[in-house]
């Protein structure tokens, strides 16, 4: 009976593609929802299958940028409060809900070898940023925006890297190991290099970006530690939950930074969304193969891939929000986001058949 579900999800979705083309080709409004209706379907269609279940959240985040791009107005403020105040405490459960996954068990272990490890914070920090200032000294955006594309390379990995570490045959210890050692140091590595960077684009106070980094990841994901070690597995059903609020926040985050950055992005969309997947890729190309120059074996290299490509997107897009700058510097992250899932979607899957 399921898989019937999902077939017709899979069909309805199709249905409402074809009816988006013809709106789109022949001028006819309800383009906008009917995209909406394809990527929501293809979403829960793809549920069904293991092979593409990796491109559910993708589809879900797809649906929200589209909502955010035709219907702006609407995720400015409920009932005179202003949404955009809901991007910090979203921050903070998601940021929970990654903390109540860890086992510092599991770091001890995995710190008795610890070459992989250095080599994956390491080129974390140094190519992705690199590469962000690069991009944004390059090509003439304004500066907030560039500052934007410094902010998602300074920041740390992002927790879907162990989630696709563990799709493409990688090592999932190491992979949950590095994401949270550059989350544990972000508060000194990200403001800093932040500030040494990007200064002369916005200005950049160390202090505040450090104390807005220990709000929205550290005390949350120390809380999730104590909240593994104490109570884990005593409420299943909080235990479950939680990891799908986590996903729902960050579509939700995704969806306010669109609505907000609408009319930049309407302007130097194409552009963006170009520079951000080459910033996207080159993290996953120069990862993997200084990786294996240093002699870190395949499983290894692929997963310090993940580690330097994906980025920890909404903690920039908080970041962004903190110093009033979400519609512009926060747009960055917010496409980063989006298209980090489909590329690593992609290179995940392709890998894991050749495990």
């Amino acid at each position: 009976m399921k898989h019937v579900f999902f077939q017709a999800c899979l069909g309805l979705g199709f249905v409402a593609a074809l009816a988006a083309a013809s709106c789109l080709l022949f001028g006819i409004s309800g383009a906008a929802m009917a995209f909406m209706l394809c990527f929501v379907s293809f979403a829960i269609g793809f549920q069904g299958y293991p092979i593409l279940k990796g491109f559910s959240y993708t589809f879900f985040i797809f649906a929200a940028s589209t909502y955010a791009l035709n219907f702006p107005e609407n995720l400015v403020d409920f009932q005179g409060f202003p949404l955009k105040k809901l991007v910090t405490p979203l921050l903070v459960l998601t940021m929970f809900g990654m903390g109540i996954h860890m086992n510092l068990t599991r770091f001890v272990e995995i710190a008795q070898s610890p070459k992989p490890i250095f080599a994956g914070i390491v080129c974390h920090y140094l190519i992705m940023p690199g590469i962000g200032v690069a991009l944004a000294m390059t090509t003439n955006l304004p500066p907030e925006i560039a500052a934007g594309i410094i902010l998602v390379g300074c920041s740390p990995s992002g927790v879907a890297s162990n989630v696709m570490a563990y799709i493409s045959g990688g090592n999932l210890a190491l992979s949950v190991t590095v994401t949270a050692i550059s989350t544990l140091l972000a508060p000194l590595v990200t403001p800093l290099l932040m500030q040494l960077l990007a200064n002369q684009l916005v200005p950049i106070n160390f202090l505040d970006m450090f104390w807005h980094i220990l709000e929205i990841v550290i005390f949350p994901v120390l809380a999730g530690l104590v909240y593994n070690k104490y109570a884990y597995g005593r409420l299943k059903w909080l235990d479950d939950l939680l990891p799908i609020l986590s996903m729902a926040s960050i579509i939700f985050i995704v969806a306010l930074t669109v609505s907000a950055g609408h009319n930049t992005l309407m302007s130097i969309g194409w552009l963006l969304i170009l520079i951000v997947l080459i910033h996207n890729l080159l993290g996953y190309f120069f990862g993997y193969k200084i990786s294996q120059w240093m002699g870190i074996n395949e499983q290894d290299s692929r997963t310090i891939a993940f580690e330097v490509g994906l980025q920890n997107a909404g903690l920039a897009t908080g970041i962004a929000a903190k110093m009033g700058f979400m519609a512009t510097m926060g747009l960055v992250p917010g496409i980063f986001g989006s298209m980090q899932n489909i590329t690593a979607s992609v290179l995940a899957n392709w890998w894991g058949r050749k495990k």
